[in-house]
């Protein structure tokens, strides 16, 4: 099983607090002492905060883990640098720039960090509008909507919905459904035999994965293994591998390493097939990403 380590004191959280407000935590209340668990306290802020949508900003080092957590909003994670992994129960999902994780209301799910990550999130009350996703997915950001995340952690916390903050927070909720989907979340098996097979490849992933040595490990027939992992994951095994090498690669591009290099290490013939790959998978190529993924 995966497993998260946290540092509760080097726990910082940079945010955009609503000043004054009735019933609503400060910024010192906010970032009190770790030993006073500020995580928690940013969990109960959000909880009482009012409106449609809350917007902050975040700022992580590399490696840098948020534990397990739920809230009653719904959250849109914004990578504006480096690259956020989110588990949820059942699966990973990897948030490269450009890109956005919709985590459904309620949904348990843990943050880590790799590279210095610059992020900002939305969250989004239950009911603010038809049509939000009910399940987790990462999505490709538009011009707009890029635009729209970053001024939205500007603008102030009680706004009239006719002012401009209103307006972008509304449009905001209107380009929620509207974003492209992109394959980037990582399924794992209920079962526990078939979820330790794959753990043990994402340790050390390869673009191939022999179909027969995996259904031989579990005893099954070909045949059977085929359709119980897809049954399990939504996926046949060639493109789970596929997404395991993305999840792999995507942390070591954001860290600056050849794309070459990290061709090779996973098993791929060439630079030029693991770019088809990529390409296919995020919408962009290799040298793009590196462009995107530094410092803004």
């Amino acid at each position: 099983m995966v497993q998260f380590f946290f540092d509760w004191a080097n726990f910082t959280m940079d945010v955009n607090f609503p000043r004054g407000a009735a019933g609503e935590a400060s910024r010192s209340d906010l970032l009190a002492p770790w030993s006073e668990e500020p995580h928690a306290k940013c969990i109960e802020w959000l909880e009482r905060a009012v409106g449609p949508i809350v917007a902050k900003a975040s700022e992580y080092a590399d490696g840098h883990v948020v534990p397990p957590h739920r809230h009653s909003r719904a959250q849109m994670i914004y990578a504006l640098s480096g690259v956020v992994t989110v588990a949820m129960p059942g699966e990973r999902w990897m948030v490269p720039p450009d890109h956005a994780l919709w985590v459904p209301s309620g949904t348990e799910h843990s943050v880590t960090a790799c590279g210095q990550v610059s992020m900002r999130s939305i969250y989004v009350k239950p009911g603010a509008v038809a049509d939000l996703p009910t399940r987790g997915r990462v999505v490709e950001l538009t011009d707009l909507m890029r635009s729209l995340m970053l001024e939205a952690v500007n603008l102030p916390q009680c706004y009239e919905p006719s002012s401009r903050a209103g307006l972008v927070m509304a449009l905001i909720l209107e380009e929620i459904p509207r974003l492209p989907v992109r394959p980037l979340g990582l399924p794992f098996p209920a079962d526990f035999r078939m979820a330790a097979l794959c753990h043990r490849f994402l340790e050390a992933p390869l673009p191939r994965a022999d179909i027969d040595d995996w259904a031989e490990a579990l005893a099954m027939s070909r045949r059977t293994f085929t359709r119980a992992f897809r049954r399990e994951t939504g996926l046949s095994l060639s493109e789970w591998r596929q997404q395991a090498c993305l999840f792999a690669a995507l942390p070591r591009l954001a860290g600056g390493e050849s794309v070459t290099s990290v061709a090779l290490d996973l098993g791929y013939d060439s630079s030029s097939a693991f770019s088809t790959m990529f390409k296919r998978m995020t919408g962009a190529t290799p040298g793009r990403y590196l462009r995107e993924a530094g410092p803004r």
